[in-house]
Protein backbone atom coordinates (compact mmCIF):
# COMPACT_ATOMS: atom_id res chain seq x y z
CA UNK A 1 0.00 0.00 0.00
CA UNK A 2 2.92 2.25 0.44
CA UNK A 3 3.41 3.01 -3.10
CA UNK A 4 0.04 4.84 -3.08
CA UNK A 5 1.37 7.92 -1.53
CA UNK A 6 2.73 8.86 -4.81
CA UNK A 7 1.03 10.49 -7.41
CA UNK A 8 2.29 9.25 -10.43
CA UNK A 9 0.71 5.91 -8.66
CA UNK A 10 -2.79 7.58 -7.91
CA UNK A 11 -3.06 8.81 -11.35
CA UNK A 12 -2.55 5.38 -12.94
CA UNK A 13 -5.42 4.12 -10.74
CA UNK A 14 -7.42 6.44 -11.67
CA UNK A 15 -6.84 6.09 -15.09
CA UNK A 16 -7.19 1.80 -14.53
CA UNK A 17 -11.15 2.68 -13.70
CA UNK A 18 -11.44 5.15 -16.77
CA UNK A 19 -10.24 3.24 -19.04
CA UNK A 20 -12.25 -0.12 -17.29
CA UNK A 21 -15.32 1.64 -17.92
CA UNK A 22 -14.33 2.23 -21.98
CA UNK A 23 -13.49 -1.28 -21.80
CA UNK A 24 -16.17 -2.63 -20.33
CA UNK A 25 -18.74 -1.17 -21.98
CA UNK A 26 -17.32 -0.93 -25.98
CA UNK A 27 -15.80 -3.98 -25.37
CA UNK A 28 -18.83 -5.39 -25.27
CA UNK A 29 -19.82 -4.52 -28.66
CA UNK A 30 -16.80 -5.46 -30.23
CA UNK A 31 -17.18 -9.27 -28.78
CA UNK A 32 -20.57 -9.27 -29.59
CA UNK A 33 -20.59 -7.54 -33.02
CA UNK A 34 -17.45 -9.60 -33.76
CA UNK A 35 -15.70 -6.51 -35.01
CA UNK A 36 -12.18 -6.88 -32.92
CA UNK A 37 -10.35 -6.55 -36.30
CA UNK A 38 -12.02 -3.37 -36.79
CA UNK A 39 -10.89 -2.17 -33.90
CA UNK A 40 -7.35 -2.98 -34.52
CA UNK A 41 -7.78 -1.17 -37.65
CA UNK A 42 -8.99 1.96 -36.10
CA UNK A 43 -6.35 1.58 -33.55
CA UNK A 44 -3.38 1.60 -35.65
CA UNK A 45 -4.85 4.39 -38.24
CA UNK A 46 -5.01 6.27 -34.83
CA UNK A 47 -1.14 6.61 -35.10
CA UNK A 48 -1.86 9.16 -38.27
CA UNK A 49 -3.58 11.60 -35.64
CA UNK A 50 -0.43 11.22 -32.97
CA UNK A 51 1.90 11.70 -35.98
CA UNK A 52 -0.03 15.63 -36.72
CA UNK A 53 -0.12 16.26 -33.57
CA UNK A 54 3.58 16.11 -32.74
CA UNK A 55 4.06 18.01 -36.21
CA UNK A 56 2.28 21.10 -35.34
CA UNK A 57 2.71 21.35 -31.91
CA UNK A 58 -0.69 19.67 -30.16
CA UNK A 59 -1.55 16.99 -27.69
CA UNK A 60 -1.10 13.86 -29.68
CA UNK A 61 -4.31 12.65 -27.83
CA UNK A 62 -6.07 15.52 -29.27
CA UNK A 63 -5.31 15.36 -32.79
CA UNK A 64 -5.96 11.63 -32.18
CA UNK A 65 -9.58 11.80 -31.70
CA UNK A 66 -10.25 13.44 -34.86
CA UNK A 67 -8.68 11.10 -36.70
CA UNK A 68 -9.77 7.75 -34.83
CA UNK A 69 -13.15 8.89 -35.68
CA UNK A 70 -12.76 9.93 -39.70
CA UNK A 71 -10.77 6.28 -39.80
CA UNK A 72 -14.16 4.78 -38.28
CA UNK A 73 -16.49 5.93 -40.34
CA UNK A 74 -14.28 5.27 -43.63
CA UNK A 75 -13.82 2.05 -42.48
CA UNK A 76 -17.53 1.63 -41.95
CA UNK A 77 -18.96 3.30 -45.08
CA UNK A 78 -16.43 1.72 -47.63
CA UNK A 79 -16.95 -1.91 -45.86
CA UNK A 80 -20.88 -1.10 -46.41
CA UNK A 81 -21.25 0.58 -49.68
CA UNK A 82 -18.46 -0.93 -51.78
CA UNK A 83 -17.84 -4.36 -52.86
CA UNK A 84 -14.29 -4.18 -50.94
CA UNK A 85 -13.62 -7.10 -48.79
CA UNK A 86 -13.71 -5.34 -45.25
CA UNK A 87 -10.33 -7.39 -44.26
CA UNK A 88 -9.03 -5.24 -47.36
CA UNK A 89 -10.54 -1.85 -46.24
CA UNK A 90 -9.39 -2.53 -42.59
CA UNK A 91 -5.95 -3.47 -43.59
CA UNK A 92 -5.64 -0.21 -45.61
CA UNK A 93 -6.66 2.01 -42.84
CA UNK A 94 -3.87 0.32 -40.79
CA UNK A 95 -1.50 0.48 -43.26
CA UNK A 96 -1.91 4.25 -44.18
CA UNK A 97 -2.94 5.56 -40.73
CA UNK A 98 0.79 4.21 -39.12
CA UNK A 99 2.50 5.50 -42.54
CA UNK A 100 1.17 9.14 -42.24
CA UNK A 101 1.78 9.11 -38.50
CA UNK A 102 5.50 7.70 -39.15
CA UNK A 103 5.51 10.83 -41.93
CA UNK A 104 4.57 13.24 -39.59
CA UNK A 105 7.36 12.62 -36.52
CA UNK A 106 9.92 11.89 -39.72
CA UNK A 107 9.18 15.38 -40.28
CA UNK A 108 8.90 17.58 -36.85
CA UNK A 109 11.95 18.84 -36.07
CA UNK A 110 13.61 17.52 -32.83
CA UNK A 111 13.18 14.41 -30.89
CA UNK A 112 9.53 13.45 -29.93
CA UNK A 113 9.22 12.94 -26.86
CA UNK A 114 7.06 9.87 -25.54
CA UNK A 115 6.67 8.11 -29.25
CA UNK A 116 7.38 5.09 -27.65
CA UNK A 117 4.55 5.34 -25.04
CA UNK A 118 1.71 6.42 -27.58
CA UNK A 119 2.91 3.19 -29.45
CA UNK A 120 3.13 0.09 -26.01
CA UNK A 121 1.84 2.45 -23.10
CA UNK A 122 2.69 3.71 -19.93
CA UNK A 123 -0.31 3.71 -17.08
CA UNK A 124 2.45 5.12 -15.07
CA UNK A 125 2.86 8.47 -17.03
CA UNK A 126 -0.60 9.73 -16.88
CA UNK A 127 -1.28 13.00 -16.44
CA UNK A 128 -3.87 14.63 -14.50
CA UNK A 129 -4.66 16.48 -18.15
CA UNK A 130 -4.92 12.89 -19.51
CA UNK A 131 -7.12 12.06 -16.71
CA UNK A 132 -9.64 14.94 -17.07
CA UNK A 133 -9.59 13.99 -21.16
CA UNK A 134 -10.34 10.32 -20.43
CA UNK A 135 -12.94 11.22 -18.00
CA UNK A 136 -14.66 13.56 -20.62
CA UNK A 137 -14.40 10.32 -23.56
CA UNK A 138 -16.13 8.01 -20.82
CA UNK A 139 -18.86 10.64 -20.23
CA UNK A 140 -19.78 10.42 -23.89
CA UNK A 141 -19.46 6.91 -24.14
CA UNK A 142 -21.64 6.16 -21.37
CA UNK A 143 -24.35 8.82 -22.31
CA UNK A 144 -24.40 7.65 -25.90
CA UNK A 145 -24.48 3.73 -24.82
CA UNK A 146 -27.55 5.06 -22.60
CA UNK A 147 -29.43 6.13 -25.46
CA UNK A 148 -28.80 3.99 -28.53
CA UNK A 149 -28.75 0.89 -25.63
CA UNK A 150 -31.51 -0.99 -27.49
CA UNK A 151 -30.42 -0.08 -31.10
CA UNK A 152 -27.04 -1.12 -30.35
CA UNK A 153 -28.51 -4.76 -28.92
CA UNK A 154 -30.72 -5.24 -31.74
CA UNK A 155 -27.93 -4.25 -34.15
CA UNK A 156 -25.43 -6.37 -32.64
CA UNK A 157 -27.08 -9.80 -32.56
CA UNK A 158 -29.63 -9.32 -35.63
CA UNK A 159 -28.99 -6.19 -37.46
CA UNK A 160 -31.13 -7.72 -40.36
CA UNK A 161 -34.73 -7.87 -37.45
CA UNK A 162 -33.53 -4.08 -36.96
CA UNK A 163 -33.27 -3.08 -40.47
CA UNK A 164 -36.93 -4.44 -41.11
CA UNK A 165 -37.98 -2.38 -37.65
CA UNK A 166 -37.09 0.64 -39.87
CA UNK A 167 -33.81 1.27 -37.41
CA UNK A 168 -31.20 3.15 -39.57
CA UNK A 169 -28.81 1.04 -39.41
CA UNK A 170 -25.70 1.90 -41.09
CA UNK A 171 -25.99 4.96 -38.81
CA UNK A 172 -26.32 3.18 -35.58
CA UNK A 173 -23.19 0.97 -37.07
CA UNK A 174 -21.17 4.12 -38.28
CA UNK A 175 -21.91 5.27 -34.25
CA UNK A 176 -20.69 2.42 -32.89
CA UNK A 177 -17.49 2.17 -35.06
CA UNK A 178 -17.80 5.77 -33.42
CA UNK A 179 -17.75 4.35 -30.15
CA UNK A 180 -14.81 2.24 -30.52
CA UNK A 181 -12.36 5.32 -31.62
CA UNK A 182 -13.02 6.88 -28.84
CA UNK A 183 -11.53 3.91 -26.89
CA UNK A 184 -9.32 3.56 -28.26
CA UNK A 185 -8.01 7.36 -27.87
CA UNK A 186 -8.80 6.47 -23.92
CA UNK A 187 -6.41 3.23 -24.40
CA UNK A 188 -3.69 4.19 -25.55
CA UNK A 189 -1.88 6.34 -22.92
CA UNK A 190 -2.87 3.07 -20.86
CA UNK A 191 -1.31 0.24 -23.39
CA UNK A 192 -0.21 1.79 -26.91
CA UNK A 193 -1.75 1.49 -29.71
CA UNK A 194 -0.36 -1.83 -30.73
CA UNK A 195 -1.66 -3.51 -27.70
CA UNK A 196 -5.22 -1.25 -27.69
CA UNK A 197 -6.92 -4.01 -29.06
CA UNK A 198 -5.97 -6.52 -26.26
CA UNK A 199 -7.85 -4.21 -23.69
CA UNK A 200 -11.23 -3.87 -25.88
CA UNK A 201 -11.08 -7.60 -26.21
CA UNK A 202 -9.85 -9.48 -23.37
CA UNK A 203 -11.74 -8.79 -20.76
CA UNK A 204 -15.41 -8.70 -22.02
CA UNK A 205 -14.45 -12.10 -24.06
CA UNK A 206 -13.37 -13.68 -20.13
CA UNK A 207 -16.66 -12.50 -19.01
CA UNK A 208 -18.96 -13.41 -22.22
CA UNK A 209 -17.80 -17.10 -21.34
CA UNK A 210 -19.99 -16.55 -17.71
CA UNK A 211 -22.28 -13.74 -18.67
CA UNK A 212 -26.23 -14.37 -19.56
CA UNK A 213 -27.11 -10.91 -20.90
CA UNK A 214 -25.52 -8.09 -22.86
CA UNK A 215 -26.46 -5.58 -19.18
CA UNK A 216 -24.33 -8.31 -17.40
CA UNK A 217 -21.39 -9.01 -19.53
CA UNK A 218 -20.51 -4.84 -19.77
CA UNK A 219 -21.22 -4.57 -15.93
CA UNK A 220 -18.63 -7.64 -14.95
CA UNK A 221 -16.32 -6.26 -18.16
CA UNK A 222 -15.95 -3.09 -16.42
CA UNK A 223 -14.94 -4.64 -13.25
CA UNK A 224 -12.68 -7.29 -14.91
CA UNK A 225 -11.13 -4.47 -16.82
CA UNK A 226 -9.96 -2.52 -13.90
CA UNK A 227 -8.88 -5.30 -11.65
CA UNK A 228 -6.31 -6.69 -14.42
CA UNK A 229 -5.33 -3.35 -14.89
CA UNK A 230 -4.52 -2.94 -11.25
CA UNK A 231 -2.81 -5.87 -10.76
CA UNK A 232 -1.05 -5.40 -14.22
CA UNK A 233 0.46 -1.85 -12.59
CA UNK A 234 1.35 -3.26 -9.39
CA UNK A 235 3.28 -6.26 -10.61
CA UNK A 236 4.97 -3.77 -13.50
CA UNK A 237 5.59 -1.40 -10.52
CA UNK A 238 6.80 -4.15 -8.39
CA UNK A 239 9.21 -6.31 -11.32
CA UNK A 240 9.71 -3.40 -12.51
CA UNK A 241 8.77 -4.44 -15.90
CA UNK A 242 6.64 -1.93 -18.97
CA UNK A 243 3.07 -1.66 -17.97
CA UNK A 244 1.25 -1.85 -21.03
CA UNK A 245 2.52 -5.38 -21.85
CA UNK A 246 2.62 -6.54 -17.96
CA UNK A 247 -1.33 -5.77 -18.12
CA UNK A 248 -1.90 -7.17 -21.57
CA UNK A 249 -0.05 -10.77 -20.43
CA UNK A 250 -2.05 -10.84 -17.23
CA UNK A 251 -5.27 -10.50 -18.91
CA UNK A 252 -4.12 -13.05 -21.50
CA UNK A 253 -3.15 -15.47 -18.76
CA UNK A 254 -6.44 -15.14 -17.48
CA UNK A 255 -8.20 -15.53 -20.59
CA UNK A 256 -6.22 -18.81 -20.42
CA UNK A 257 -7.54 -19.70 -17.43
CA UNK A 258 -11.19 -18.66 -17.74
CA UNK A 259 -11.08 -21.62 -20.90
CA UNK A 260 -9.99 -23.87 -18.87
CA UNK A 261 -12.24 -23.52 -16.26
CA UNK A 262 -15.42 -23.17 -18.34
CA UNK A 263 -14.78 -26.78 -19.01
CA UNK A 264 -15.74 -27.61 -15.53
CA UNK A 265 -18.36 -24.84 -15.35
Amino acid sequence: MSILQYSFMQYALLAALLAGIACGIVGSYVVAKRIVFISGGISHAAFGGIGIGYFIGLNPILTAIPFSLLSAIGIGLISRRTKVHIDTTIGAFWAVGMAIGILFVALTPGYAPDLFSYLFGNILTVSPSDLKLMLILDIVIVLTTFLFYKEFLAICFDEEFAEVMGMPVEGLYLLLLCLVALSVVVLIRIVGIILVIALLTIPSAVVKRFAHSLKQLMFFSIISATILTIIGIWLSYLLNLPSGATIVLTMGIVFAISIFLKRFY
